[in-house]
């Protein structure tokens, strides 16, 4: 069986202006604050904290049951704003 003839790929070359330093890639690569990372986690897990105390002792907790099932989108909220902090973390 005769072997195909191997073709050379040409060097990819970017468009003009792609690697400037005024872009918006060029200025999200810095390094996010060192508050950053511990307001992410405390988020996710006030989150998670206050999920649990609403199956726990919701029931004893006045203002817990004046907000009845939005205490499960309060809680999914704050560790939902956590993980979108977790994508923007450099």
């Amino acid at each position: 069986m005769p072997k195909s003839k191997v073709r050379k790929k040409s060097v990819y070359t970017p468009p003009q202006g792609a690697l400037q330093s005024g872009t918006a890639a060029a200025r999200a690569a810095t390094p996010s604050p060192r508050w950053y990372a511990p307001v992410m986690v405390a988020l996710m897990l006030l989150g998670l904290l206050w999920i649990v105390v609403y199956y726990v002792a919701g029931e004893n907790i006045p203002f817990m049951v004046s907000l009845n099932a939005w205490n499960f989108a309060i809680g999914f909220g704050l560790m939902v704003a956590g993980l979108v902090m977790s994508m923007r973390w450099r």
